[in-house]
Order: C-alpha cells, then structure tokens, then sequence
C-alpha cells in the first residue's frame, strides 16, 4: 500500500482525488490538507473517505515531515512551489503530482498525458505536472494529425462552471451563468499555450463557460496541407487511442458534453471534412474534474509509483 497526501483537498477536484483513491487498494489517503476545513472529518467531503481521517492545516514543512510516498498538489495556480521545493529537501523520492499550471513548461517536470506523451518516462519519475483540462481535450483533438497541419489549430472550448473553482468570481456564478454563455481569455489562455508546447504545434483557443456544473467539450479545427479522405481523417484517431482503455469513439453524431460528464475517460468523435478535404472538424468530450483532472493525476501517480494504471477507473 502506497501511502498518498492531498494538499488542497477542499477543491471539487479533491473530492474526486479523494473518491478514486478510496476504490483502490494499492493507494491509501493518509493525510488531506484543507486550511479551510481543518478539524473535520474527510468524509464531510466525500463520504467514501477513511473515517478515522481528518482535514489538517499543514504548511510545506509539516507536509514534507509526512513522509507519504506521494503527494499530490491540488492548489491555485502560483502556490505549489514552496510543497515542491520543501519534498525535494526533506524527501527527495517522494512522488509529486501536481494539478496546477506552475510547472507545465518547466523541462524538469515530466508533462504527464500517457495517452499522448507516452508511459515509459513515467517509471522512476518524481515530479509530474498534470495537464489542464481543456488542454487535454484540445490535445487528444489534434495529436493524430499534427503531422497534416498546414496552420494553427483552433479550438473551441466550453466547459461547466465547476472548472471555475470555489473562489466566487462571475464564472461560477450561477445567476450570471443562468440562460449564458460566457467567453473569457480569448487570446493567451494558459491552456492555448500548453497546448502549442507540448504539441509542437501552434494552437488557437477560445474558451467559454456555461450554467452546467461539470463537464467539458472540445471542437477543433483544422488545416490540411493535403487533402485527406474521411477514412484517413478518422482512421488517424481510431488507429492513435485504439489500445486506450480510457479514450472511446463516437461514430454517428459528435461527441456532446453529456458524453463527457461524469465518465473518467474521454469521447472522441463527430470526424467532417469540407469538401475539398482540406478542412478536418473533430470533437472531444470529457469531464473537466475526472479525465482533465482528477483522473489523470491517478493515472499519471500509478505509472510513476509502477502500479496499475486503471484500477478503480475501468
């Protein structure tokens, strides 16, 4: 048994982090911090927590004294570097997941998106930063045909409020959201420019938020230098994430966000092409807390920690 820490448990996606753990045995939660929610019982957040657990307040000295063999960092942008910098010091072995953008263009972190970026880094790997969540849509939308490219790919991406945080902003505010769609950063995204870099490919990105709590969608489109047929086009995709336990196809409609919501995979669909067959549209649908979060920090712990990848997500 593994022994994990969750720093930032309060968060929608630390309820998630803390109900995967639960169904697995090779992993177990053995502390959760939560300025917020110090005191209480961890199952005041998810029910299927260990009873005996509670929410501490634990600074990166006291989180690095814990002696977890991983941890993950489930914090706002701009605060995972003190935890980072005070493992390395006290436990350098300890495996760090991290949620956060802080360390997704440090060369020094392995950018964990396996069914991309591949596993075999994994092994024996201590800092791993989780990709974002429109980010790993974007890029399970353009990877298989990056090399057809003749230009930028734009994304549009619409994800439900809970990807806004707990921090009350009018993004997560339900009456500002109610019968809306909300677009923000429109050029410069944190996501557009994750995407350009570990693709190597330039992306342009447009997200919106709307009145859903959870979910997210992904609609991309491309340039071909070349024409390409529609069993090319598709056969890309179906031949990439054929062999991916996480990554489903929809063939006869695009993907939508109920597709998406509530699943730990992904739903990759909806392939048209313009006639001329220089112009590809591919959707993906995901869980915004679950697969652009929460589920793939699992993944990403399992592989580094060199347990089964997909227990408790299959």
């Amino acid at each position: 048994m593994k022994r994990i820490g969750l720093v930032g448990a309060r968060g929608h996606t630390g309820r998630e982090l803390i109900r995967l753990l639960s169904r697995r045995e090779d992993m177990g939660l053995v502390f959760a911090s939560s300025r917020a929610m110090a005191g209480e019982s961890v199952t005041a957040l998810a029910s299927e927590a260990p009873r005996e657990l509670r929410f501490e307040a634990l600074d990166a000295e006291a989180v690095a004294a814990k002696g977890a063999d991983a941890v993950i960092l489930a914090m706002p942008n701009g605060e995972a570097a003190a935890y980072a910098d005070a493992i390395a010091q006290a436990a350098p072995g300890t495996v760090i997941v991290d949620l956060s953008a802080d360390f997704r263009f440090d060369a020094s972190w392995l950018y964990g998106l396996p069914e991309i970026h591949g596993r075999d880094r994994h092994r024996g790997a201590t800092r791993i930063s989780n990709p974002g969540c429109y980010a790993t849509a974007g890029q399970l939308c353009v990877a298989p045909v990056r090399h057809l490219l003749s230009g930028p790919a734009h994304v549009f991406g619409v994800s439900g409020y809970s990807g806004a945080g707990t921090t009350p902003s009018r993004k997560n505010d339900t009456e500002a959201l109610a019968d809306n769609l909300m677009p923000y950063a429109l050029a410069g995204h944190i996501h557009e420019r994750e995407m350009s870099r570990h693709l190597g490919q330039d992306v342009r990105f447009s997200p919106h938020v709307a009145a859903f709590f959870q979910g997210l969608i992904a609609t991309a489109q491309l340039e071909f230098r070349e024409p390409v047929t529609q069993e090319a086009f598709k056969g890309a995709y179906l031949d990439a994430y054929a062999d991916e336990a996480l990554i489903g196809f929809i063939e006869d409609r695009p993907p939508e966000i109920r597709d998406g919501a509530h699943s730990n995979g992904a739903s990759v669909g909806g392939w048209t092409l313009s006639e001329d067959g220089r112009r590809g549209v591919v959707v993906c649908a995901l869980d915004n807390l679950l697969k652009g979060a929460a589920v793939q920090a699992i993944q990403n712990l399992a592989l580094a920690l060199e347990l089964d990848e997909f227990e408790g997500l299959t």
